[in-house]
């Protein structure tokens, strides 16, 4: 690869009105074809045949050799049946919309198409629950989009009439509901036309890259992450027109750019995270490795003794996929995460496979010198808070658990046109962020009705911190029903007990743990379980323990298989014996 670098210049804050907060895109290099490193002896214990790449470049795309293919997941067999990036590098997409799914169901090609290839789109078919429907997920690099993308997605889902909705989702991205098949090549271009991309946002491919949702505003930033992750999504999906050499993963990726103290960006269940450090008066990040949540196993990066400056981190990006692509597992999906890998050739053999990808093969251990203050307190960022940029300020509101109409986002946008600078920012909380505000318009901004009826800048105590997977509302994988429901509870349980600092609850339908339960001050994961009874009921195993920030920590379970009718009392004791609760009647009496 001939050139990865790229100087960074942060959005500054010009003083006329008509482009005051220019965004900057970035378009990053096309990769080029480099050879595979030749097997060599190098991890401890390790065969250097166990060393040998399991892919190869065939045809502009990379498949899994000939030899490799004993005893392979289904996933991986209809990846060698037929290239999931054909529908969109070569319009595949065009002549599946135009078949109904009549006749896509009597070809089983035609069916994994749709069930399976498509992701590769950024498409998931809900099969179980939606027949015939899809839901859309977005690439938002750094939680960042603007006015007129929220008006086009609402314009989508509104034709699609109570089928449509939108979520915020806990990657700082949205996804959309509803979608047809006919309408996905039209949605495409829409997309396109308006700078969006859902494209390798699905399956085996690196998801959103996240970010410091305050970045380039945040009076404490360590530095503007926006650059970063937009030229890391650029990089990565060959600025939106697909990228074979990073779509044959052996399984998801996930990757982070840290910019705060508050580490809102969740760099402990990354399997990249690049975190801000100095090394001899030179900028850049140290890197974290392996982070993830799956059914069988959570386990949270480790440090790779790896240091990048900040004007070329994509080297080591394209040298760590690089590695995990060659090889990863890809026999039991559940062992296929980047951390199996790293854990059968030991941290110090992964990272020499690395370094073996690198453009010189050479790569600078970590730093002592961190940025990141271990001691800071993390900021709410809910309600008006004032910007680096004198004068203006940014309004965190609350999007209960991310659910949004047609309406919602319509009028979002014409609170960032009338308010701000056309611009919102998405949460991994699953709120939004309004930056760029004049303080002389603050006021007005806070009396408007959605901010007093729907989502308030101020929400109350226990509403903060709670996040919700879809559920099975709309997803096939979830064993329950979880966004009504963590409304529902947590109203319950705030008119029984008052708290004095947020207390983080996170849901989850099913083990894949889309809603983070780990992360949670307390969790709840989607069972099947047995009331008193004995009939069958929706249920959850509690987690509890889980911290984010310089200290984090995984959860772990507290209580299994508690019906769901069963969780109110439960989360009750717990919020008086853990968290200080105080219950609302003896509150009352005290004053």
């Amino acid at each position: 690869m001939s050139s990865l670098s790229v100087k960074f210049l942060a959005p500054s804050l010009p003083n006329t009105s008509s482009n005051r907060f220019k965004s900057v895109r970035l378009q990053a290099t096309p990769p080029q074809t480099v050879a595979a490193p030749a097997p060599a002896s190098g991890a401890a214990g390790v065969d250097a045949e166990r060393l040998e790449p399991r892919v190869e470049e065939k045809d502009g795309y990379f498949v899994l050799k000939e030899k490799f293919r004993q005893g392979i997941n289904p996933q991986e067999k209809v990846k060698i049946e037929k290239e999931p990036m054909k529908l969109f590098m070569e319009n595949g997409i065009e002549e599946l919309a135009k078949m109904s799914l009549e006749e896509i169901e009597k070809s089983k090609l035609s069916k994994d198409d749709i069930d399976v290839r498509l992701k590769w789109l950024g498409l998931f078919h809900r099969r179980k629950h939606q027949y015939g429907r899809f839901m859309m997920r977005l690439k938002l690099p750094n939680g960042v989009t603007t006015s007129a993308q929220t008006r086009y997605l609402a314009s989508v889902i509104r034709k699609y009439g109570k089928e449509g909705c939108a979520d915020v989702t806990t990657r700082q991205n949205w996804q959309i509901r509803g979608v047809v098949l006919p309408d996905v090549p039209e949605i495409l271009k829409g997309l396109d036309e308006v700078g969006l991309t859902s494209l390798q946002s699905g399956m085996d491919n690196v998801r959103n890259p996240v970010g410091n949702p305050l970045a380039g505003i945040d009076p404490h930033e360590i530095v503007d992450t926006r650059p970063y992750n937009n030229l890391l999504s650029q990089y990565i999906t060959a600025n939106s027109r697909g990228n074979p050499a990073f779509t044959n993963l052996p399984r998801k990726w996930n990757v982070c750019v840290i910019g705060s103290h508050d580490l809102y960006e969740h760099p402990h269940i990354n399997d990249l995270a690049y975190m801000p450090a100095t090394k001899n008066g030179r900028f850049g990040f140290n890197l974290l490795v392996g982070g993830f949540f799956s059914m069988k196993r959570c386990a949270e990066a480790i440090p790779l003794d790896a240091w990048v400056p900040g004007d070329d981190i994509l080297p080591v990006c394209k040298a760590i996929l690089e590695a995990f692509r060659d090889l990863g597992a890809r026999g039991n999906r559940q062992k296929a995460r980047m951390m199996w890998l790293i854990d059968e050739l030991g941290i110090e053999g992964f990272r020499e496979e690395v370094v073996k990808r690198m453009p010189e093969q050479q790569l600078e251990r970590a730093s002592s010198e961190d940025l990141v203050q271990s001691k800071w307190e993390r900021r709410d960022y809910f309600g008006v808070h004032p910007q680096k940029q004198e004068g203006y300020s940014f309004v965190g509101i609350h999007i209960p658990v991310g659910r949004v109409q047609a309406d919602d986002m319509d009028e979002l946008a014409r609170l960032a046109d009338t308010y701000g600078s056309g611009e919102l920012r998405l949460t991994v909380e699953q709120n939004i962020i309004i930056p760029n505000v004049e303080n002389s318009k603050v006021e007005a901004l806070l009396q408007e009705p959605l901010l007093k009826d729907r989502f308030s800048p101020e929400p109350p105590i226990l509403m903060k911190g709670l996040v919700a997977c879809t559920g099975n509302q709309f997803c096939g994988q979830a064993i329950i029903e979880t966004k009504a429901r963590a409304l529902k509870v947590t109203e319950e349980v705030q008119r029984l007990v008052s708290v004095t600092k947020p207390v983080r609850m996170h849901w989850t339908g099913c083990p894949n743990t889309c809603g983070q339960v780990q992360v949670a001050d307390i969790g709840f994961m989607g069972c099947m379980t047995r009331d008193k009874a004995g009939k069958v009921v929706e249920g959850a195993d509690v987690f509890l323990g889980g911290r984010i920030g310089s200290d984090s920590h995984l959860g772990e379970v507290y209580k299994k298989a508690v019906p769901c009718d069963d969780l109110v009392p439960l989360v009750v004791d717990l919020l008086i014996e853990k968290f200080g609760a105080v219950p609302r009647e003896r509150e009352e009496s005290e004053d």
